[in-house]
């Protein structure tokens, strides 16, 4: 499979890089620096926001997996990005896209304590809605979509297990998840077309 990552140079779309190009992928990330986390994954520079970079990374790929954090100074920068990507995609007919996003964005709050939602929606207002405006561009796609919702992030090594949940099944998951982790759900999300159209709440085991 053909894997475009945007946002990839470090942090978990660098992880889902190696992970993916391990797994037999054609892999390429697209980022700010260029950077490559990894020999033999291709790179790009440059802004995703910028619809001409978009289009030029997402030509001809199978996949598009968005993974980009926020941007210091820049206001809802994933939403931009995801807009950006998401339009790309509808003009070069790409199918596929997978979004990282976070638990407590769209209607996944409620899986959180009643504390943890509340503080949670004081300390991170500004990331938060940045997430909801990337989650409507994505559901109001008409792509083949799947978003991934992870709590808390961590550096730790990864345990090889995670716990994936959608808020429809009355799930009432919370707790960090080792960047690691989050990319192997993420790269098994991406070969899993059952989670198409789906939000998922990931955590550790």
């Amino acid at each position: 499979m053909k894997i475009v990552i945007v946002g990839g140079s470090r942090g978990t779309g660098a992880r889902l890089a190696v992970l993916a190009h391990e797994a037999g992928h054609d892999v390429t990330v697209l980022s700010r620096t260029g950077a490559a986390p990894a020999p033999g994954v291709r790179t790009e520079a440059g802004d995703a926001a910028d619809p001409g970079v978009a289009a030029r990374a997402v030509a001809g790929a199978d996949a598009v997996v968005v993974t980009v954090g926020g941007a210091k100074g820049v206001a809802r920068q994933r939403a931009a990005v995801t807009r950006s990507v998401v339009a790309a995609m509808q003009q070069a007919g790409v199918r596929r896209l997978v979004v990282q996003s976070s638990l407590g964005a769209g209607d996944s709050a409620r899986e959180m304590p009643v504390v943890v939602r509340v503080l949670t929606r004081v300390m991170l207002a500004g990331a938060l809605a940045d997430h909801d405006e990337q989650e409507s561009a994505v559901v109001g796609s008409g792509l083949d979509w799947t978003i991934v919702r992870p709590a808390g992030l961590t550096n730790g090594q990864p345990t090889g297990g995670w716990r994936a949940t959608e808020v429809t099944k009355g799930a009432k998951g919370f707790g960090s998840i080792p960047r690691g982790d989050l990319a192997a759900c993420l790269l098994g999300v991406l070969e899993d077309g059952s989670t198409v159209g789906r939000a998922l709440g990931v955590s550790r085991c």
